[in-house]
């Protein structure tokens, strides 16, 4: 004989036993547990973010310093702490033999490298000056015959100037009290150099740019 059993969830206990009791406090006590847990996350995630902010205050009110100039060491360390990480140099390989060839020429036309590795010290002013005018003259040849150059800024050397934000650093090198962002003003002190084309000759297949200049030998 088949027994059907019908369970009506919408009846209230009318009893509350140990076993209820036991139950309820596990679940009151789980719940607390949690709600801890969340606390000290939070509370561990404040303290690590006002940490540096918290060293500040605390070196400025020792210092005496006043409350703006904390407040921008503050936004400093907030800019450090949350700056992206830099990207990776990427160094290009340059190969020598232009080089070589420059030496080569300020050689032939100026004996450049005979002047440069010359002991001087037994020659007295005048004839050291006769001799750099010599290669004073042969390097300046050199340079007209293989390159154009130009001077990076037109302004005349020693009036004022202003360096917009966003400059080449490669083309401007700023010295002396340097402080705070752009936009500089400071005074030209030497204009600068830049190639604006290069007529090297061409090598043949096989030569050797490393001899900047052949042995001599007189028959």
């Amino acid at each position: 004989m088949n027994t059907l059993y019908t369970i009506d969830l919408s009846i209230k206990p009318t009893t509350f036993d140990l076993w209820h009791v036991c139950l309820a406090g596990t679940v009151a006590v789980l719940s607390l547990t949690l709600i801890v847990l969340l606390l000290v996350m939070v509370a561990s995630l404040l303290r690590s973010k006002k940490a540096p902010a918290e060293a500040l205050v605390q070196h400025a009110t020792a210092k005496s310093e006043p409350v703006v100039q904390v407040v921008e060491k503050i936004v400093e360390v907030e800019k450090i702490v949350h700056a992206p990480a830099p990207e990776p140099v990427i160094l290009k390989e340059s190969t020598p033999d232009a080089a070589l060839q420059l030496l080569g020429l300020l050689q032939k036309e100026a004996r450049f490298i005979d002047f440069i590795k010359e002991d001087i010290t037994a020659y007295n002013d005048a004839d050291i000056g006769i001799a750099a005018r010599v290669v004073h003259e042969g390097c300046n040849k050199a340079l007209d015959e293989h390159f154009s150059l130009a001077p990076v800024r037109e302004e005349q050397e020693g009036t004022n100037i202003t360096v917009q934000p966003g400059f080449d650093a490669s083309q401007l090198r700023l010295t002396g009290n340097i402080v705070g962002q752009a936009p500089f003003t400071g005074t030209l002190i030497h204009k600068g150099w830049q190639v604006t084309s290069i007529r090297l000759p061409k090598l043949t297949q096989g030569y050797n740019a490393a001899i900047v200049a052949a042995a001599e030998v007189e028959l």
